[in-house]
């Protein structure tokens, strides 16, 4: 078993087009770990290999490898930078030790480049930005370290500096060790040389400044820096270490990815300074009885992991894949303690991209995988059995986008089956059911997510999902009173048909339903009245003003008058719906349309582009808060004007705002926009 002290675990993040899988690729190359530098663009990568990554020429799902270099061996996880795929970054960056935050030099700081650095901020995970893409034209890296200073919620220090910039990109200064180094073509390595006379200045300079930030982060230190003025390399080393295992500081590296440029010094800054699963703080959980306990990151510790991802792998079959938190995993079994149950396995993996290599043993920090088990599903915690622990749960960011669902075919039971099982792969999709409109919605992160998991139920089980707009469950009242008749005669040889109800009909101003008997006598017999109520309640069920279910209403049944052959309840079921559709008419119906509560987080700079959006969709500001860098913004919205929200958030803040939504009340629709719901009903 490896040292646990040269084991790494690493997250790379970044913004959509930064570089992240091309530098994952550079990185596995470089340690020799694979043979060829394989290209996003072209589909040779060995990290992006789904139909629909390859089609869609993005990363979609979070990929797995790992590397050996200098004695070290890595786990790597590339994640998507679209943020119809956030989730799979944001429960990536709750299991790994440490992550490589890429900002790409053309493009800057993007909101989603905020997004992903608050994710790191909020966990004080241990980081390192490598600013990517400095052969390309217009990359400046002056300008993307400004924008990384005032934007992000890092502090970053630099600790290489690139020597020349686009086509003129060609090395970097490493600052610690005041060494030089060339790029030696696509193999990853370098080539030791001077320092080019003309950045020795900005070389001083930019040491000076680590030297401030690393002495910051220990009381010791900074007097050193104090007494002498500078410090070592030997404590700016191990400053710098226990400031980025700490998360206090994060350093930043140079370099371009698709040339294999800079990736060897990354590697050593990895190792170097990134923490092991041994400077991790212990993992909490509770034992079986719910009392709080903790585990090591050691290797003599009893055996605990989570699992953070489930996905189907053509040949291996359903595929399980975990962190292990403490203790040593061996042999072919251990206990699911969120189930209860023992869970058999036939061979430990390390998932290497498409493929997976069988080992005999894992321990802290590593990345593994097992196939086909029973009951384990994403988020269980796994553990030796002679000692249970439960970890927290994964959070997942909640869906905001909804569509109707339907098989293309008609073979809605294969289609819900094949949803049902992607919901153990994606814990951001959901599943439901609308009872008024009777649709089935399914519910994500944004239509190409939606259409993502329909390209690949198709792929996978053979059936079409067509997604649709969801129809909105609008609901019809009234205003006033009303009393009225509603007869039913029916003569046509033989026994006839009469039944014969006054009703009153009033508004109970959200109270729902009532229905009051007020007959005195035997005007209408007893066994007749219910009738009447269900009448009216199948009635108020189809709607009358344009088919939706009328609501809030209180029916008092005050007389009429039957025959005694001729009167069924048939015929008081059918008098009381023609007295109800009457009497709703002449009260004066309205439609009422949902209204949702929002909750919408932005930074401050389109918080005025929000709000005047919010009030062109009829929307009321409730409120408004700040918090963690965002401000809140509380609002009040007609669903029908948000169903498709969350591409028009992102277009608005440059994917910067974030949303939650919930079911608040009905309110009556202005009367010009109900004209034409009312016309489109009548259309059909």
């Amino acid at each position: 078993m490896q040292d646990i002290n040269k084991i790494r675990n690493i997250v790379i993040i970044g913004h959509g087009n930064c570089g992240k899988t091309s530098l994952a690729e550079a990185m596995l190359f470089t340690a020799g770990k694979i043979k060829r530098l394989g290209k996003v663009d072209d589909g040779s990568s060995a990290l992006d290999f789904d139909d629909e990554e390859l089609q869609r020429n993005i990363s979609i799902n979070t990929s797995f490898h790992n590397y050996s270099w200098k004695k070290h061996d890595v786990f790597l996880m590339d994640t998507p930078g679209d943020d119809n795929f956030l989730n799979e970054t944001y429960i990536a960056t709750q299991v790994v030790d440490s992550t490589v935050f890429i900002v790409g030099a053309v493009l800057g700081v993007k909101g989603q480049t905020i997004k992903f650095a608050r994710f790191i901020a909020d966990r004080s995970l241990p980081a390192v930005i490598m600013i990517n893409k400095l052969d390309r034209e217009r990359a400046d890296f002056s300008r993307t370290l400004e924008q990384i200073k005032e934007s992000l919620p890092v502090t970053p220090v630099v600790i290489h500096l690139p020597i020349g910039e686009e086509e003129s990109f060609c090395g970097l200064v490493n600052i610690i060790t005041e060494k030089a180094y060339l790029f030696d073509g696509e193999s990853g390595a370098v080539t030791e040389t001077e320092i080019p006379a003309d950045m020795i200045d900005s070389v001083n300079e930019y040491r000076e400044s680590l030297m401030e930030n690393v002495a910051e982060t220990d009381d010791d230190l900074i007097e050193k820096f104090l007494e002498d003025g500078e410090l070592s390399q030997e404590d700016l080393k191990s400053g710098l270490r226990n400031g980025v295992v700490t998360g206090i500081i994060v350093p930043v590296c140079v370099g371009a990815a698709t040339s294999n440029f800079g990736t060897s010094p990354l590697l050593d800054v990895i190792n170097e300074f990134m923490p092991s699963p041994a400077d991790r703080p212990d993992v909490m959980g509770v034992d079986a009885s719910g009392e709080p306990v903790e585990r090591k990151p050691a290797l003599d510790e009893k055996f605990s992991a989570q699992v953070f991802k489930t996905m189907a792998d053509p040949y291996a079959g359903r595929l399980t894949i975990f962190k292990i938190y403490s203790g040593t995993l061996s042999g072919d079994s251990f206990y699911n303690s969120s189930k209860g149950v023992e869970e058999r396995f036939g061979q430990l993996f390390l998932p290497e991209g498409k493929e997976q290599r069988a080992v005999d043993s894992a321990g802290p920090g590593m990345i593994v995988a097992v196939a086909k088990l029973k009951e384990t599903t994403t988020g269980d915690t796994l553990c030796d059995a002679s000692a249970p622990i439960v970890f927290d749960d994964l959070d997942v960011l909640e869906p905001v986008i909804s569509y109707a669902i339907k098989a293309s075919k008609g073979d809605e039971e294969k289609l819900f089956s094949s949803i049902t099982r992607m919901l153990d792969e994606d814990l951001t999709l959901r599943l439901s059911r609308e009872p008024q409109t009777g649709e089935v919605l399914i519910s994500g992160v944004g239509k190409v997510h939606l259409e993502v998991v329909g390209a690949r139920i198709t792929r996978k089980f053979g059936v079409e999902m067509e997604l649709s707009v969801p129809k909105i469950p609008y609901k019809e009242t009234i205003r006033g009173t009303a009393t009225v008749q509603g007869k039913h005669k029916k003569q046509s040889g033989g026994r006839g048909q009469f039944g014969d109800c006054t009703i009153e009909i009033s508004p109970t101003n959200g109270n729902g339903f009532e229905f009051e008997d007020k007959i005195v006598g035997g005007v209408i017999p007893q066994q007749y009245r219910p009738a009447v109520e269900k009448g009216i309640v199948e009635a108020m069920e189809k709607g009358v003003l344009a088919g939706y279910p009328v609501v809030d209403i209180k029916i008092s049944l005050i007389d009429g008058s039957h025959h005694n052959v001729d009167s069924s309840e048939m015929a008081f079921k059918i008098a009381g719906s023609l007295a109800f559709k009457k009497g709703a008419q002449e009260a004066g119906l309205i439609l009422l349309e949902p209204y949702v509560d929002m909750t919408i987080m932005v930074d401050k700079d389109h918080v005025g582009d929000v709000m005047g959006d919010l009030n062109s969709r009829r929307g009321k500001v409730m409120g408004m808060d700040s918090d963690q860098g965002y401000e809140i913004i509380n609002a009040q919205v007609p669903q029908a004007e948000v169903l498709l929200y969350a591409a028009d958030l992102t277009a608005m803040t440059g994917g910067l705002g974030k949303f939650t939504v919930e079911f608040s009340h009905y309110e009556e629709v202005p009367s010009q926009i109900a004209e034409k719901i009312i016309a489109a009903a009548q259309d059909k």
